[in-house]
């Protein structure tokens, strides 16, 4: 059980790090990387304070049926809008999450401030406060993460703080990782299938939010942990049907779109048919 949560804390909060990453990047290259390593550290230190606190409260005072049912309803309202976004996308209801257009766009805002000179090592509050909020608000969705993943994996045989151990490993690996991969390649990470990734993750978010809600309300699910392969599987398969039924209905309406604007008018059949 803890390799599933540790994986699915990584896949979860890969996302997020792409995401803070990239800010933290453009901060770097536009405006210095003096006030960008301060605004994440900032970020990071305030993250730590907020996890140790919330977190030992969490493990010593909170009962465990009633975080799953709390936190297995969160994660089922999470994972599923994550899981719509990314069915949309598919569909080509909604456009895709492009990392590297966030990095221009937010370059472009930097430069309109006229921030040109990247290797000035002078402190910019502007930068500072960027690099800091987009750590920390992709931060604190990781750290709900490792909370939530971690406390509603504890069972008889599992105490909490090893299931908060597994997700945070989970997590840190998936923050080394793409902090290796952007020092690497020093440029947005565009290559990283994000869509893909939020479309699994919300599969797991929704398989693991009603499976924790139904132990929650006292449900016995058959096979124990194994049910939660049928859940995930399931959704999977609800979710490829949604997909293939939007792109049709897409196709029949912009097919409608295409014979109304070639169909002639009514006063061009009356001249055609005097």
């Amino acid at each position: 059980m803890q390799w599933v949560v540790a994986t699915a804390a990584f896949l979860a909060s890969a996302v997020e790090f792409v995401e803070a990453f990239t800010i933290v990047l453009v901060v770097g290259v536009t405006v210095n990387w003096r006030s960008a390593l301060l605004g994440a550290l900032a970020a990071a230190a305030t993250l730590a304070l907020l996890v140790a606190t919330l977190g030992t409260a969490l493990v010593q005072w909170v009962p465990i049926d009633v975080l799953r049912t709390v936190i297995g309803t969160l994660l089922l309202l999470f994972g599923l809008k994550w899981l719509k976004n990314a069915i949309l996308r598919y569909a080509g209801l909604k456009a895709r999450h492009d990392e590297e257009a966030i990095y221009e766009e937010t370059r472009a805002q930097l430069r309109a401030r006229g921030a040109v000179d990247a290797s000035a090592s002078r402190f910019d509050l502007f930068g500072f406060l960027l690099s800091y909020k987009s750590v920390l608000l992709e931060g604190l969705e990781v750290a709900f993460i490792v909370i939530t993943f971690g406390l509603s994996a504890a069972t008889s045989t599992v105490s909490r703080s090893s299931g908060i151990a597994s997700a945070a490993l989970g997590a840190l690996a998936a923050g080394l990782l793409v902090i290796l991969v952007g020092v690497l390649v020093r440029v947005p990470l565009a290559k990283v299938p994000e869509n893909t990734l939020k479309f699994v993750v919300g599969i797991m978010l929704t398989t693991f939010g009603t499976f924790w809600t139904g132990e929650g309300f006292g449900v016995e699910w058959p096979l124990s942990d194994v049910f939660l392969l049928i859940l995930a599987a399931i959704y999977l398969g609800a979710a490829f049907s949604l997909i293939v039924w939007l792109k049709r209905v897409k196709e029949h309406q912009r097919a409608q779109v295409i014979e109304n604007q070639s169909a002639p008018t009514t006063v061009q059949r009356q001249e055609v048919n005097p």
